[in-house]
């Protein structure tokens, strides 16, 4: 199977699954946004818990699981429905045995989480339930790796850039340093799979910079390199940076307008389900055409390979005076791709069936793929199975 990308319909909000080309199938979720709406049987919603526990593979007690989670920021966009649909706690205090399969919580693997990011977005915003659920199953693993200097699945996590005041120091073997390379996951080494991390970075030294930071939603962003199948010499690069505004791509060009290639991508996940805020320190709405383009942003997202794809993780894209998603920023990633002879794609007019679903080629870039379920899904009795998360009558 070649590596595939799920990208699934969930509005304005963000749930990536990424499914490696190893014997194994790693699988890596991106942010979880499954509303209530979705497990209600009686809505047209897409039910994406259903989708994504279909993409799943089981463990050998028939528990589902991702090998690893990254929460790109807590926003509840990004986060929502996370306590219903995966298991937070230690692994072998899982309850969901004798539940139905599809009603299982998934079980995450690894955690990649970024403390950073939580204390950029705590002083100015109450978390909501999922997040803080996130933040203290974050926190659980992080003792007990420092209890034990060790863990297995379940228990495993890897941290996402420094903490400010020294409060990763201890953590180094579970820390990803801003510009770091890494390409184990889950306690493995990946041949298929090698990610570098970008942002965030502390700046204590600079605390009007810091301050800028926390209203600039600031998410981990990473650029990953995926081979398309196990013996493939070229490799997808996929880039993500969560809900990051303009600020963030503007220092990102800054840093690295001498090494364009590390941010050249040929598929990217427009940040902040395709915002004009992403790119442009002005109103859409209270400018309109008027507002300007920052060109450091626009060139920070603009290393598009050929081929590449840009996908907007939103509502349908019109056009109105809407932020996010916005029709000006449409017109921008368009402009990017045109020269590369690229595509753009939004989720909920491109996907069907709860997702937009996309598989590396050969040469690196993505094609869009035939939606399959798993096999289970086709029986009469997973048929008329109960949505993921719906209550039983």
């Amino acid at each position: 199977m070649p590596a595939k990308f799920t990208f699934f319909q969930v509005g304005n909000g963000d749930m990536t699954l990424v499914r490696l080309a190893d014997f194994n199938v790693t699988s890596i979720l991106i942010d979880c946004h499954i509303r209530g709406k979705a497990d209600d049987p009686n809505d047209d919603t897409p039910d994406v818990g259903r989708a994504l526990r279909e993409r799943l593979l089981r463990d050998d007690k028939d528990r589902p699981y991702v090998d690893a989670f990254m929460l790109s920021h807590p926003d509840k966009d990004h986060c929502g429905g996370l306590s219903k649909h995966f298991w937070l706690g230690p692994p072998d205090q899982y309850p969901d045995d004798k539940k139905d399969r599809w009603e299982k919580r998934i079980i995450i693997r690894e955690l990649w989480s970024s403390p950073l990011v939580f204390r950029r977005r705590s002083p100015n915003h109450t978390l909501c339930d999922d997040a803080s659920a996130f933040n203290k199953e974050a926190r659980r693993r992080v003792q007990y790796w420092r209890d034990h200097r060790w863990a297995a699945s379940g228990n495993r996590i890897k941290i996402m850039g420094e903490d400010v005041d020294d409060k990763t120091d201890d953590l180094r073997a579970i820390l990803v340093k801003s510009g770091e390379w890494f390409s184990d996951i889950d306690g493995s080494s990946s041949s298929v799979f090698r990610a570098q991390l970008l942002a965030p970075a502390p700046h204590e030294d600079d605390a009007a910079l810091e301050e800028e930071l926390t209203k600039n939603e600031s998410s981990i962003v990473m650029n990953m390199h995926i081979s398309p199948s196990q013996f493939s010499s070229k490799r997808t690069r996929f880039f993500v940076g969560g809900d990051a505004e303009v600020l963030i791509w503007e220092r990102m060009w800054k840093r690295f307008e001498d090494d364009p290639e590390t941010l050249a991508y040929d598929l990217l996940l427009a940040p902040h389900h395709c915002s004009w805020h992403t790119l442009s320190w002005d109103s859409w709405s209270g400018k309109g055409e008027d507002a300007k383009v920052s060109q450091a942003a626009r060139n920070a997202l603009g290393q598009a390979k050929q081929g590449a794809t840009i996908v907007s993780s939103s509502k349908k894209i019109v056009d109105d005076f809407n932020d996010p998603p916005c029709i000006r920023a449409k017109r921008e990633y368009r402009s990017i791709l045109r020269p590369v002879d690229g595509w753009f794609a939004c989720t909920e007019e491109n996907g069907s069936k709860g997702v937009l679903e996309l598989e590396s080629a050969s040469d690196g870039t993505v094609i869009k793929a035939a939606v399959a379920v798993a096999a289970a899904a086709t029986s009469a009795a997973a048929a008329a199975a109960p949505r993921a998360g719906a209550p039983r009558k």
